[in-house]
């Protein structure tokens, strides 16, 4: 089997490699880095996990060795369709590039966009970036891409399901038409063929056969529960493991809801979903990829958000709590197991009524799994699950501080004019301030004391001889 050397790669990346164990390349990397090591235009086809980001990052950097990019001008450009991903490309990319003399910064939306046009004006040679908020800067002046001499797309099919391609061709549009370009796409529907007819040269095409990708043993299992009760009940046992595991929920909501549930049950648990701003997407992914000794947790709740471009080692377990809409769906959850060469069991769960539904979406995944009625206590959950996490007391919600009461300002009441210090017979000692009069003041009810004063007014104002009733 040939070694990154003898494929072309530099020995200061090669060395990179092996000092992080990477020392043999996948299939898709000895298929495609003899080409884009020599500048050739690449078309390659693979699923998730088959190591695609090293495939298209070795020749980057490798083709940007020894340049040096003018501020707001990156020669090279790598866009993907969402932050995860794009940080995660980065973190792939940054001990390469280091190696080589070449600076990295990602580009995305959900954060300020200062700290991005600072880094590109002190100059990057490798922008990895979304095409949103690319094309936001563009339109301001702050980079340009006339530069950029090799440009990758990653994650096309799902760029074009989110609705980036129009953005994405105006982006390769700007982007010099001799320039390399490699586009990594499980699929080529959508208009993903169209787009690259239209920017690549005489591409030459990969494709990596399922057989070929080092997923190791991903099961595929499919536990069918009797109601709503029963499955959240089983869900919180498929959590209660001590490996590490991902429980994909449809939205936002229940993800937020079902993290929270689970950490109250002694499991503790972070979230994953569009509605975190970034700092809480990094902080969540951080603590999920920590080791629970070092206060990381073993449990994320995600929305399809998590389906690509998160990569953690070492997860054991995939859990499809709400089973997703599509199949491309489908497959790119369960790729968050099984990666590398590790094993991985993928479970989804069903209620009765989704049946066909499930049945379908398998089909059309070309997955074989048998249908398993079970509980929470069926001899196939308790297997799987193995070994129960200890409890973990959940930490005490902070207590709210009462905000002190506003002092009275001059005048005695709050920001009102008047005479501070005088009470009323019934309304308070003396030094309260009252409260201001309105014009929508309750009558006073039974019980309520009217001073005298205001007694011998009313008595006045009546013609003599009025009878007064009680």
């Amino acid at each position: 089997m040939p070694s990154f050397l003898d494929l072309g790669v530099p020995a200061p990346l090669a060395a990179v490699l092996t000092a992080s164990g990477k020392s043999e390349p996948f299939p898709i990397q000895r298929d495609t880095l003899p080409d884009a090591l020599a500048g050739r235009d690449l078309l390659g086809r693979g699923r998730t996990g088959s190591g695609k980001t090293l495939a298209f990052s070795l020749p980057l950097v490798t083709r940007l060795m020894g340049t040096k990019a003018r501020p707001q001008h990156p020669h090279g450009l790598v866009l993907a369709p969402t932050r995860e991903l794009a940080s995660q490309i980065a973190a792939t990319i940054a001990p390469l590039a280091a190696a080589a003399g070449l600076r990295v910064a990602t580009v995305f939306g959900g954060v300020s966009q200062r700290p991005q046009e600072e880094a590109l004006r002190r100059g990057v040679d490798i922008l990895v970036a979304c095409p949103g908020r690319l094309e936001d800067l563009m339109k301001q002046g702050v980079v340009r891409l006339d530069a950029v001499r090799t440009t990758v797309l990653d994650e096309a099919d799902h760029m074009a399901d989110l609705g980036f391609l129009p953005g994405v061709t105006r982006i390769l549009a700007a982007t010099p038409q001799d320039g390399q370009r490699l586009l990594f796409s499980a699929t080529l529907d959508n208009g993903i063929d169209v787009l690259a007819r239209r920017f690549l040269t005489s591409p030459v095409s990969h494709e990596v056969d399922e057989a070929s990708v080092p997923v190791g043993e991903m099961t595929h299992r499919v536990f069918e529960v009797a109601d709503a009760e029963a499955k959240k009940t089983l869900v919180q046992t498929l959590a209660s493991g001590t490996g590490r595991r991902i429980l994909f929920t449809r939205t936002k909501h229940q993800a937020k809801k079902l993290a929270k549930v689970l950490t109250t049950a002694g499991i503790p648990a972070v979230d994953l979903h569009g509605n975190l701003g970034q700092n809480a997407r990094e902080r969540n992914l951080a603590a999920f990829s920590a080791d629970p000794a070092d206060g990381g947790v073993r449990v994320l709740v995600a929305t399809d958000v998590a389906a690509r471009g998160v990569h953690v080692d070492d997860v054991d377990l995939v859990v499809h709590v709400d089973p997703p809409a599509e199949h491309k769906a489908y497959l790119h959850r369960s790729g968050r197991t099984a990666r590398a060469g590790a094993a991985g069991t993928v479970v989804t769960v069903l209620l009765p009524e989704q049946r066909r539904d499930v049945k379908d979406l398998l089909r059309k995944a070309q997955i074989t799994a048998a249908i398993e009625p079970v509980t929470a206590s069926s001899p196939a959950v308790t297997a799987l699950v193995g070994e129960t996490a200890p409890y973990v007391k959940p930490a005490p919600k902070p207590v709210q501080q009462r905000q002190p009461a506003k002092k009275p300002t001059q005048g005695g009441r709050t920001g009102q004019g008047g005479r501070a210090g005088q009470g009323r017979a019934g309304h308070g000692g003396a030094g309260q301030a009252q409260p201001q009069a309105s014009a929508h003041r309750k009558p006073a009810t039974t019980g309520d004391v009217v001073p005298a004063a205001r007694r011998r007014r009313r008595r006045s104002s009546r013609p003599q001889g009025t009878p007064t009733t009680r």
